[in-house]
Parts: structure tokens; C-alpha cells; sequence
């Protein structure tokens, strides 16, 4: 990790250990934030993407990296959460299984605390519009509708010191983050995109996060550094 200088502004950015949130961390490096990263311990199948997580961020140098327990799989819902439910192999209709109810508005939630102990003014969020899942909370409208609601609910909103939360990746398809990401040096092989990746990292190669994100390297012309088990 690095030392913060008192002269440089601050982010707090939602690290999952996946590919796009560690574009994000580069970005938000690269536009000269002070970064600090925030993971989730909130009962997914798999520690392998906090693992992950820790990897980019010694990697990318950040200020300081902080994971939160949570236990979301207490209520359930998701084949992220839930080990009865089967993460789908193939392309499925409407919002998939492994949609986590809430979680970006809760971790968005934590994310906001955060940022207002460290006098942050921006939070960075990995979220995807284009060659995404079809989340409803990666959805453009839940971005600016959640910066509202944070500028409403906290004292430094109230007093004027407004947060902005930053979506960088919203309208990219998934070939350019990689691209992006290449061009400010992500090590693409310290990152878990899987939603079933064993406990060495290594990626299933048959659900829709490991599609979306072979499909995204073979588009960009750029070999793809994933494992697979």
C-alpha cells in the first residue's frame, strides 16, 4: 500500500477482484485519486474473488484496502449465495439467478460511510450496462438515483461537500475496458471474474461471467490470462 499526501483528492472504490473493478481502480489511479478499495466478505460461493481483490490492490498500489463482512447468504436468493441454487451454464432470459438482491445498493451503502470518515468526494463502482448480465443495479438510472439519495442522507451532503458516484465502465463494451485496462498496465491475471472459481481462482469457463469476459479479450485482440480449472 501506498502513503496518502495531503494534497491529493480521494476515492472510495468498490473492488470485487473482477476485471472491471480493477479497470476502475487503474482509471481512478490514473486521473491522480488517492485510492482506497473497498471488498465484501458477504457469503459468496467463492473467497478466490477476495483473494483477488487483495492482489490488485497491493498491485495498483492503493492507500488501503479494507474488507467488510457481511452475511447476505442469510437471506438468500442467489446461486451466489444460496449453494442450492445451480449457477446457470448457458445464456438465460430476464435477470439472471446469480443476481444478488441488494447488493450494490448495500455495498454502495458502506461505500458511502466510508468515503464520508475519509472526506472523500467520490466513489467508484465497476458497474456495466453493455456486455453485463443484466443487473438491475448496474443499470445507469440506479447510479444517478443512488448519488442523490447519498447527497440527501449525509451530513456532508447536507452541508454542502456533495458526493459524485462514478461509473466509468457504464457505457463501455467489455473489449474496451480491456483495452483500457491494458493500456494502464491492470495485470489482468492477479483478477477472478468467475462466479464458481475454486479455491486456487481457477475459472469454470461455462457461466456467464467467464463468457462475457473471454468474449471481451478474444474481441480486444488481447490474450486472455484466465485460468481454468
Amino acid at each position: 500500500m501506498t502513503e496518502q499526501t495531503t494534497d491529493q483528492k480521494r476515492a472510495v472504490i468498490l473492488l470485487s477482484g473482477g476485471l472491471d473493478s480493477a479497470t476502475v481502480v487503474a482509471m481512478a489511479r490514473a486521473e491522480g485519486y488517492s485510492c482506497y478499495t473497498m471488498s465484501f466478505d458477504y457469503g459468496q460461493r467463492s473467497h478466490a474473488e477476495l483473494h483477488a481483490a487483495a492482489r490488485v490492490a497491493h498491485d495498483l498500489g492503493v492507500v488501503e484496502h479494507k474488507v467488510i463482512g457481511l452475511n447476505l447468504n442469510g437471506i438468500g436468493g442467489s446461486a451466489l449465495t444460496d449453494s442450492s441454487i445451480d449457477v446457470p451454464e448457458a445464456p438465460t432470459e430476464g435477470i439472471p439467478v446469480t443476481y444478488v438482491p441488494a447488493r450494490n445498493t448495500v455495498f454502495l451503502s458502506l461505500a458511502l460511510g466510508w468515503a464520508e470518515v475519509l472526506n472523500a468526494r467520490d466513489i467508484f463502482i465497476g458497474v456495466n450496462a453493455v456486455d453485463y448480465s443484466g443487473y438491475p443495479d448496474c443499470r445507469p438510472e440506479f447510479v444517478e438515483s443512488f448519488e442523490r439519495m447519498a447527497n440527501l442522507a449525509t451530513k456532508a451532503g447536507v452541508e454542502g461537500h456533495g458526493f459524485r458516484i462514478q461509473a466509468p465502465l457504464q457505457n463501455l463494451s467489455k473489449a474496451q475496458i480491456v483495452k483500457a485496462g491494458v493500456g494502464l498496465g491492470v495485470d489482468y491475471s492477479l483478477t477472478v471474474s468467475c462466479y464458481q472459481a475454486d479455491n486456487d481462482g481457477r475459472a469454470c469457463r461455462k457461466c456467464d461471467s467467464c463468457r462475457l469476459r473471454a468474449e471481451g479479450f478474444q474481441a480486444a485482440g488481447i490474450t486472455d490470462p484466465t485460468r481454468y480449472f
